[in-house]
């Protein structure tokens, strides 16, 4: 009997439908141009909002779809299944941020036009000398009457290229150390005069999700687009959210790893050497047992983290546990399944090579794997 989601119901394998019937229609066409281009087209996040697959765990009253982390993990699962990578995670986090910490104004002017993809949510923590250590950042804004006045910059930042809304985290008492200097500031990028974009990074993989750095050289913004009732949260505030986004990579990595030992158990029945299929080759089974059983545990470890966060039981120390081994279990499979692949599967022409390439980021981004351990063992 084939395992059942246990946080699965009918509205959401409906859902689920909408989704793949989607991204298969009006992404998946698109996956060799929106490489070369290093981003997708600015119509796919139109095209994505009017389909409902937008802020689907952002409340109804705020022009989300007001379902749970559920509904995004669906997203996540039908992207990785078919080999797209497109930023609507980002948009979600940063419909978190505006969520939890702004005001009502805020809410409302910004979450609603996110909705419709109108709107291109990034957020831009990581410097080029501050990564996991995110209290070594030195972006700053500092205050001059109604306006804070930016400088600094910040790389690795996806959604970059379209991005219209940018959940910044800087300095606003520069000089100082400690959590309590952080501060994150909402700014609206259109016409924003001293924000300078980079061209897309050059990655190892997803070269279809645009990552720039962006350059601030004297941006005014007013003070009103600070996220929060006072100065200094910035630190606790990414903390809380964090988790979300570390379930969401540790979604996505599983998912990518069960596409993975699907696609390579049809190559090693179809592949055929020394005049016998591989999958004939008793190291061929031994192998895909192996990642077949990790990819099994990780599903049901996954699952289980899906439904505590439904039932506010998700905190951050499994948020760790389940970013660091699923995306290292991700890893595992992945490295057999281009092994099994052979010369095939060192070419990018073949998905799983595009797949090992493009997931490699996962033990790196939202916390390095490291970092993750070190939450884990600061808890016992």
């Amino acid at each position: 009997m084939a395992y059942q989601l246990p946080w699965m119901n009918d509205e959401l394998q409906m859902f689920r439908k909408t989704a793949r019937r989607f991204v298969q229609e009006e992404f998946v066409p698109h996956q060799t141009r929106w490489r070369q281009q290093r981003r997708p087209d600015v119509e796919a996040w139109t095209q994505a909002g009017a389909a409902g697959l937008l802020l689907t765990d952002v409340a109804e009253e705020y022009g989300g779809g007001g379902g749970t982390v559920a509904h995004e993990a669906v997203i996540a699962e039908e992207l990785a299944q078919a080999g797209v990578h497109f930023g609507s995670l980002n948009q979600s986090i940063v419909a978190h941020y505006i969520q939890a910490y702004g005001n009502e104004a805020q809410k409302r002017n910004w979450l609603p036009r996110m909705g419709r993809g109108e709107l291109v949510g990034a957020i831009a923590m990581t410097e080029a000398g501050a990564g996991s250590d995110l209290q070594a950042i030195k972006t700053s804004a500092t205050r001059d009457g109604s306006e804070y006045v930016i400088r600094g910059s910040k790389t690795f930042v996806t959604n970059g290229w379209h991005a219209g809304i940018v959940v910044l985290a800087v300095k606003t008492v520069p000089k100082a150390m400690g959590p309590k200097s952080i501060s994150l500031i909402a700014i609206e990028t259109g016409q924003l005069a001293g924000l300078t974009v980079g061209a897309p990074l050059e990655k190892l993989g997803m070269h279809e999700q645009d990552t720039c750095e962006l350059f601030f050289d004297d941006v005014r913004v007013p003070v009103s687009n600070l996220l929060g009732p006072s100065e200094g949260m910035g630190f606790s505030q990414l903390m809380a959210q964090l988790p979300y986004e570390r379930l969401m990579v540790a979604v996505t990595a599983i998912a990518t790893a069960e596409r993975a030992v699907t696609m390579t158990t049809k190559y090693v029945k179809d592949r055929v050497a020394f005049g016998a299929s591989l999958m004939d080759l008793q190291n061929t089974r031994f192998k895909l047992a192996e990642c077949h059983t990790e990819s099994h545990i990780g599903r049901v470890f996954v699952d289980k983290c899906i439904g505590d966060f439904i039932a506010g039981r998700f905190n951050a120390t499994t948020a760790a546990m389940a970013k660091y081994w699923l995306t290292e279990c991700e890893g595992r499979v992945l490295d057999e399944c281009v092994q099994l692949h052979g010369g095939y599967g060192y070419s990018t022409e073949y998905p799983v090579a595009r797949m090992w390439a493009d997931s490699r980021v996962h033990r790196i981004y939202a916390g390095a794997n490291e970092i993750m351990k070190e939450l884990i063992g600061c808890s016992l």
